[in-house]
């Protein structure tokens, strides 16, 4: 330490006064742009996919509780949530400074993540938690879904990451409840119009995905809003046929949102292959469930290309935006014969 402060007053006395106090500033500033860089480099590492089964015995654990029908999908909306808050980096969607203020595949990533977990949290406080539509609502619920739909960007007063801290609270407090045997006002539902209800809502969020991927190449479109009902009728007219296409800058915001959404998306039905396994069972169900987990696992391999392509559809250069279009719709398909096949008696 002694020699490197030598070297540094040196460097002070000697150098600084040759070259001006502005270029050693210029210095200062470029190792400062070089250490954000490197640092951006790290924080924008995927973060590693956690046991779902093993989360839900580690909270147990920590409250002294037992596993019980639900705890498992709690514990999986819990771990998303504490991902993103904990990872490398921290929650970056709201940062201000760089190297966080710099980077935007890891923001889109979250919001893949965030929008699959506000999504769990509305369908837990609608139907999981509750026996009919009549019946009154979980308190905890009631407040945590309201706290994971916060705005997504607030720095200050409040920052985002305070009310998804209470969210995870209110969640942990939920979880601990669902396992108290001495008490029955918390209690989870794995029912198949349950689990129905939360793919019907997953199922139009992949549709909608793959069709912003698909667009990155750009394509004309019939317009079909109003196909198969000849009475519909819509608000405003719109052209026979559509330009769409995914603007340039956009192309890669897309696909990590994809990212975000498919590692969502694998614990939380990972988690419901646990706690409505009976259901599954019931139906011959598991490989239809098992089937959608493994496309959605194969849009989290490593993306060796430096950055995202959009080559044509068939043109010289990959487009990995169609790639990722291709998990996501065979996963969305395989989605909907799953939400069909619990439908029957």
């Amino acid at each position: 330490m002694t020699g490197f402060r030598g070297t540094l007053a040196r460097w002070r006395d000697d150098y600084l006064p040759q070259k001006g106090w502005a270029y050693g500033l210029l210095v200062i500033a470029g190792l400062y742009l070089l250490l954000a860089l490197l640092v951006g480099m790290y924080w924008s590492v995927t973060p590693a996919p956690f046991d779902v089964s093993e989360k839900a015995r580690t909270y147990a654990a920590e409250d002294g509780a037992r596993i019980a029908t639900g705890s498992t999908t709690t514990a999986a909306l819990i771990g998303a949530m504490e991902t993103l808050l904990e990872k490398r980096g921290g929650y970056l969607s709201n940062d201000v400074f760089p190297p966080g203020v710099w980077l935007d595949n890891v923001p889109n990533w979250e919001f893949g993540v965030l929008i699959q977990s506000r999504d769990l949290a509305r369908a837990m406080r609608e139907v999981f938690s509750r026996s009919q539509s009549q019946s009154r609502e979980d308190p905890d619920l009631a407040l945590a879904e309201p706290k994971f739909n916060f705005n997504s960007d607030s720095w200050i007063l409040p920052a985002t990451e305070s009310q998804y801290g209470e969210g995870v609270k209110l969640l942990r407090s939920y979880l601990q409840r669902l396992a108290d045997t001495d008490e029955s006002d918390a209690q989870f539902y794995a029912r198949a119009d349950n689990l129905r209800y939360w793919l019907s809502t997953v199922s139009s969020r992949l549709g909608s995905l793959s069709q912003r991927l698909s667009a990155s190449v750009g394509q004309r479109r019939l317009n079909t809003d109003l196909a198969g009902d000849d009475s519909a009728s819509q608000s405003t007219p719109a052209p026979a046929e559509l330009e769409v296409r995914t603007p340039w800058a956009e192309i890669d915001d897309v696909f990590f949102e994809a990212r975000g959404t498919a590692w969502a998306l694998i614990h939380f039905l990972k988690a419901v292959e646990v706690d409505f396994a009976e259901v599954l069972a019931n139906k011959n169900a598991q490989v239809s469930l098992q089937q959608i987990i493994r496309e959605l696992e194969a849009t989290q391999d490593t993306v060796w290309s430096p950055v995202i392509l959009n080559g044509s559809g068939l043109g010289l250069l990959a487009n990995h935006s169609l790639v990722m279009a291709s998990y996501i719709s065979r996963a969305n398909s395989a989605m909907i014969d799953l939400r069909d096949l619990l439908s029957q008696g």
